[in-house]
């Protein structure tokens, strides 16, 4: 028995060095790569009013002519799910505002055959609709297909074809300025404004806005704009990639709104203090510099959030979460494949609405050109390995 009780004891006190080892090792790591990120939150929302209360301008503004509807905005990106990489003062808030058709128009959406782009796109195709029959017809508007052309230049503002619009497609960049220059002229009008002077930074087919405070703290505001698929989850967004940039009446697929909802179910259904966004930081600082894009390493977290049990991401599982997320990482190049998290995955939250097929559609390899460049292979995973 004394024998058994001393083995106790001593696997005891093993355990505890193991535990006071990993905690030492947990809090050298939120100190090198100031891990706590407990302001995203608030910030988020400050955006979100501001950019809130200046649609609300534009509401009144243009109630009488036919810009497209701004919509309420959403909050997507790493800063909005709350664990954005970068330093606090570099963190950018970017927010979708959804363009929904003024009175008297239409959105259709289009393959985009003009260029070849490997990420999913679009266009968005407006076309004039009849206003003169419908259950509440507008008497103060004219019909844009039944009344004359010197009628409606005489009584009418411009249809939105012939503002911002190239041909019958909606124009990004064209929007990208008119939104500028709104947001420039009505930045006075806003509460805000009492508290944040403005500036609008260039930027072709979004709108960034640098907020700073009397104290010169700073807030960096990207909105971009977007166009709802159906009732889904998945959006158009006008902003290219840093590897694409397309024509600017093509519009990419976007799953943002979607990964941000789906961050929001975890923080939901998982426990208080859970690690995962903390494990997503940590290692988006580690592979900083690396050929690995931050995206990859999102996709392979959500992948995780849904193979390991939510109760298998407390904070004192930090160091092993870390630990498997790099080992699926490595696994994945090995392999050449990483799975899109959205395309065939039956796994995915209700909450989540996805396009008709997408679950049942083939899964899209983002690791595919790995596969095609045995050069670029070789070369992630030396890196990874270097890491």
């Amino acid at each position: 028995i004394c024998e058994l009780d001393n083995g106790r004891d001593s696997e005891s006190e093993e355990s505890e060095e193991e535990n006071l080892a990993q905690m030492s090792m947990i809090w050298i790591f939120s100190r090198r790569f100031q891990l706590s990120v407990p302001k995203l939150d608030s910030r988020r929302r400050v955006v979100q009013q501001v950019l809130n209360d200046l649609l609300q301008v534009s509401h009144s503004l243009f109630s009488d002519s036919f810009f497209p509807v701004l919509e309420k905005v959403i909050g997507v990106g790493s800063a909005c799910e709350g664990w954005s990489p970068h330093m606090e003062e570099d963190v950018v808030y970017c927010m979708f505002v959804p363009l929904k058709p003024p009175p008297g128009h239409a959105f259709h959406l289009e393959p985009d055959t003009v260029g070849e782009m490997p990420q999913t796109s679009m266009r968005v195709r407006v076309e004039l609709v009849c206003t003169c029959t419908g259950e509440q017809p507008d008497q103060n508007m004219l019909c844009f297909l039944h009344h004359s052309e010197e009628e409606l230049k005489r009584n009418q503002e411009t249809s939105l074809l012939h503002t911002l619009c190239t041909g019958p497609y909606l124009d990004g960049e064209k929007i990208a300025l008119w939104f500028q220059t709104f947001v420039t002229s009505a930045w006075s009008v806003v509460p805000q404004s009492r508290h944040y002077n403005m500036k609008v930074l260039p930027s072709c087919r979004s709108c960034k806005m640098k907020l700073i405070k009397a104290s010169g703290r700073s807030l960096f505001v990207e909105t971009v704009f977007s166009v709802q698929q159906g009732d889904s989850d998945i959006f158009l967004s006008s902003q290219p990639t840093e590897a694409q940039f397309p024509p600017s009446t093509t519009w990419l697929e976007s799953y943002a709104v979607a990964e941000a909802k789906f961050f929001r179910h975890v923080a939901m259904q998982a426990p208080p203090h859970s690690c995962h966004l903390k494990c997503l930081r940590l290692c988006a600082r580690l592979l900083e510099g690396s050929g690995l894009s931050i995206y990859a390493l999102k996709t392979a977290v959500m992948h995780l959030l849904t193979l390991i049990p939510l109760s298998e991401w407390q904070h004192r599982y930090f160091l092993m979460r870390v630990d498997d997320i790099m080992h699926y990482l490595r696994c994945c190049l090995e392999e050449k494949r990483l799975k899109h998290f959205f395309f065939g995955n039956e796994d995915m939250p209700e909450e989540i609405s996805l396009t008709p097929g997408l679950q049942e559609a083939q899964p899209l390899n983002l690791f595919q050109y790995l596969a095609q460049d045995p050069t670029a292979l070789t070369k992630a995973l030396k890196e990874f390995d270097e890491l």
